[in-house]
């Protein structure tokens, strides 16, 4: 593995965490931070002090920059020392890495748009000394228009930085599999995984290019620095076949390792799969916390295909836990453990009333709390947690939905006219024929009307009421609290504001619940899940000096892609069968998110479909470990404040 030291390396002073020495299954040096955001500051420091070294050398800096979800935070912190510091990016050359193919420079999906959306338009960097490849070029001038953008990033002396993320394909800009390693600038058809991720920004796979223009492998290998940013638990894999795998043209972003000065600068979540991280104990001694405990014996169940109670002293010497082996025998240490998850397994999510609570993972008292479930878009509560929802109503706890965002930007033009249309049947109004002009002129650069968000979110909020009323809740316990960074018309939302958090802090204020639901799935971290969690965590943090405060829970779901690990669950909830079949009943109430919602992800399957999956796939873990046999189970983690 290459660690190169150079002047203007990461600074890892900071407390990032995990294990940064050499191993013998890593070949690519790998900072890993505990969040996107000090990473991406961290980044940004690098790339500012290269800045200011080459002015103070009277020479220009070239940049090679990246677009997506994963550079944004990077940028903003760049515009921030421009503003607050007096950056300068007066010697700054930038090379982008890629564009669409066709695509106009103005569409709001463009590369072009993107670069000054987040950084051009805010910095003193010369118009001159901006380069993107060119999504409007005609078929015939590819060819040379690739050679000259090559020539150009010769002639000002090569990329001096040059800034990567990394897709779910392996691809680094749009070198998808297959492409060579001696691959320059050139036309490239995209992958489908890759049109997947990206449909939800063109608002559907149909609307995706299928052509790019992308430096080669070459071209991104000929940057003397060499940084990739990995964010969230959906790139854990191919982060671990990239650092860890054969340099292979099915992953081209494993072509890095022969580079002599590249770092991978990674959340915890993308390091997450990593074998120093996932599995510690087969690369060094461990300090043998309980966390670590319960991730090894779960480990090693599953790699054995034992039960809990079945391990024996020689599976834990054959797979490299002597160590653990060495504090205590396989005996204690199963019983334990066995306890540990049996513990965690309950009927009442709300609590048991009148029960002994010392092995439950919910207080006894108060027998009837107040609850809120936040979810972030006005489906997520079904999806993730509604058989819990359900038992909670019907053990009679007050029971609050909070439905933070309108979700309208997930609602399709069809759909929206269709509503439009049966409006205008049932009584003209100018504000229905508005909305059916309005989308019926629609193009791909513009984004919907106030009057088309409006009528998309009292669609989603209409579904809403259908589900909830269908749980059994009264219509007085739903709210929508349509936090204002959500509502920008497209799939870039603006940051977490004052007011967002004033909003969410005012219903928790209001309610005064004993318990809190609020999804963590923090698989995207410019997602809307995560920034609705940020906003949680901050009213919380902001009324912790209440009183109300000191008896409130906050317990974390999880949404239709991941599972929290059965090592890391802190509260199983098991459904019947007839629960499960009612969880699927209010998941069909959203009727604009079934057949063919618009961002499906890489999973062709419905919703109701991934979910179901999901809690019997977790209480067959649950079984696999020796516990009892259950139809489903949805499960959650305790966040316990400061």
């Amino acid at each position: 593995m290459k660690n190169a030291v150079i002047d203007s390396k990461i600074d890892i002073s900071h407390k990032p965490i995990g294990q940064f020495e050499e191993t013998r299954f890593e070949k690519i040096h790998n900072v890993i931070f505990q969040d996107s955001n000090e990473a991406s500051i961290q980044v940004a420091h690098e790339i500012a002090a290269l800045i200011k070294k080459r002015q103070g050398q009277k020479r220009n800096c070239v940049l090679g920059l990246a677009t997506g979800s994963s550079p944004i935070r990077v940028y903003e912190e760049l515009v921030r020392m421009h503003k607050e510091e007096g950056l300068s990016f007066k010697n700054v050359i930038t090379f982008n890495l890629d564009e669409y193919l066709p695509m106009e420079p103005n569409n709001i999906q463009s590369y072009f748009y993107f670069m000054h959306e987040h950084l051009f338009n805010h910095v003193d960097i010369p118009e001159k000394n901006i380069h993107i490849p060119d999504g409007t070029v005609s078929n015939e001038e590819t060819t040379a228009y690739c050679l000259s953008y090559e020539r150009k990033i010769k002639e000002n002396g090569g990329l001096d930085f040059q800034l990567l993320g990394i897709g779910r394909t392996g691809h680094i800009g749009f070198n998808e599999p297959g492409s060579h390693f001696n691959s320059g600038t050139r036309v490239i058809t995209l992958d489908h995984i890759t049109r997947v991720d990206a449909a939800p920004s063109f608002l559907g796979i149909d609307n995706v290019p299928r052509k790019a223009i992308t430096m080669g492998i070459s071209t991104v290998r000929k940057a003397k620095r060499i940084v990739l940013l990995g964010w969230g638990q959906n790139k854990a894999n191919i982060i671990k076949k990239t650092i860890e795998g054969e340099i292979s043209s099915h992953v081209p972003a494993t072509y890095l390792q022969e580079h002599d000065n590249c770092t991978f600068v990674l959340d915890t979540g993308a390091g997450s799969e990593l074998t120093k991280n996932k599995t510690p104990w087969l690369v060094d001694a461990c300090e043998w916390t309980e966390e670590l405990k319960a991730k090894a014996i779960v480990w090693l169940c599953e790699t054995t295909g034992k039960t809990i109670l079945s391990l024996t002293d020689k599976d834990y010497n054959d797979n490299g836990m002597a160590d653990l082996l060495a504090l205590n025998d396989a005996y204690n240490l199963n019983i334990e453990m066995f306890n540990k998850l049996q513990h965690t397994i309950t009927g009442w999510p709300g609590g048991k009333p009148n029960a002994d609570d010392t092995h439950r993972p919910e207080r006894a008292t108060p027998a009837k709390k107040r609850v809120i479930i936040f979810s972030p878009h006005p489906d997520d509560d079904v999806i993730s947690m509604g058989g819990t929802f359900d038992r909670l109503v019907e053990q009679g706890h007050e029971v609050h939905i909070v439905y933070q965002t309108s979700g309208n930007i997930a609602v399709s033009d069809t759909d929206a006219r269709k509503y439009a249309e049966i409006a205008l049947h049932i009584s003209p109004s100018d504000e229905a024929n508005k909305i059916i002009k309005s989308l019926s002129e629609k193009n791909e650069t513009r984004i919907d009307s106030p009057e088309v968000r409006n009528l998309k979110g009292k669609i989603r909020r209409g579904e809403s009421y259908a589900a909830t009323r269908y749980m059994g809740l009264q219509d007085e316990n739903v709210h929508f609290l349509d936090l204002p960074f959500y509502e920008t018309g497209t799939i870039k939302k603006k940051n977490l504001s004052d007011e967002d958090i004033t909003i969410v802090a005012n219903i928790i204020s209001d309610i005064k619940p004993h318990q809190i639901y609020a999804a963590g799935d923090l698989a995207d971290p410019h997602g809307t899940h995560k920034v609705c969690l940020d906003a949680v965590f901050a009213a919380c943090e902001k009324l912790k000096t209440e009183d109300f405060m000191k008896d409130c829970w906050l317990w974390l779901y999880r949404g239709a892609w991941h599972e929290w690990d059965i090592n890391e669950i802190e509260m199983a909830v098991p459904m019947s069968p007839g629960q499960v079949l009612k969880k699927r009943n209010a998941i069909f109430c959203h009727q604009s998110q079934k057949d063919g919602v618009m961002f499906q992800g890489d999973d062709s399957r419905e919703f109701w479909m991934r979910a179901e999956e999901r809690n019997r796939d977790t209480a067959n873990k649950y079984k696999a470990m020796g516990l009892s046999s259950y139809a489903a189970m949805e499960a959650f983690v305790r966040h316990k404040f400061n």
